[in-house]
């Protein structure tokens, strides 16, 4: 039923598009025929495959980072009160620094290479990521706990048994929001100093007023993002298949 939904929804949108596309020329809104002829043009070419890998190794790599990164600090602070209430003040002010406003920073850090760009992606990963991790931890029982006091288990069988089942579905919400948000941060890289890279492909569209182009780049990041989600959800039903829902 969902899946028919879907499709009603999309085909109504496209049926809007193209209904749209008839009133504006074709520099303001070009038709979804127009659409598919220029992606049809740089799938030929290459040129879209290039920089789709790019922002995709980008993102991904940003991802895997910030998510190394967020495990051990969010387990240790999960586990040591005092260093949560002491690293809240500074999480949350961080998170209220744009990242558009931190990343020509880092490109100055770090170059104009992919490296500014992983950084980015690496940075809006980690925050949400480190919060669902924390929660998710917290979200054990406390008397499961004592009951695996009692049964005389160690430390790593409480992490194991307890603690790591209980926490991944929370876990698992936040790799959701931060493998989102890594492409999100791979973007507002190439937007701020790129030569490569579908945030590259959008400025250069825009410079060139070729909104055809801009359409292709723009629902390509969608179908980056829809492949990411899909990956990510896979994962989430071979270690979590309690966690499906039937349909």
């Amino acid at each position: 039923m969902t899946r028919i939904a879907a499709f009603f929804i999309s085909l109504l949108i496209l049926l809007i598009w193209w209904g749209l596309s008839t009133i504006y020329p074709p520099f303001i809104l070009p038709s979804p025929p127009v659409v598919l002829a220029r992606a049809a043009d740089v799938l030929h070419s290459g040129l879209l495959i290039r920089h789709f890998l790019v922002t995709a190794g980008e993102a991904l790599s940003g991802f895997f980072i910030g998510v190394l990164a967020a495990l051990p600090l969010g387990y240790l602070m999960a586990k040591k009160p005092w260093l949560e209430k002491a690293s809240a003040p500074f999480i949350s002010a961080s998170q209220a620094i744009p990242i558009m406003a931190l990343a020509p920073l880092l490109i100055i850090w770090f170059g104009f290479g992919p490296a500014s760009k992983v950084l980015v992606a690496a940075l809006v990963t980690f925050f949400p990521v480190l919060t669902n991790i924390i929660v998710g931890l917290h979200s054990s029982e406390p008397r499961a706990y004592e009951l695996m006091a009692v049964l005389g288990a160690s430390k790593w069988q409480i992490f194991k048994k307890l603690e790591v089942p209980a926490a991944l579905p929370v876990v698992f919400a936040g790799l959701r929001v931060g493998l989102a948000l890594s492409v999100t941060g791979a973007i507002v890289g190439e937007f701020t100093s790129s030569d490569r890279g579908l945030g590259y492909l959008v400025n250069m569209a825009a410079g060139m007023m070729d909104t055809p182009l801009m359409f292709v780049a723009l629902f390509s990041l969608a179908i980056l993002g829809l492949l990411f989600y899909a990956a990510l959800d896979l994962v989430r039903r071979i270690l979590l298949p309690w966690s499906i829902r039937k349909s």
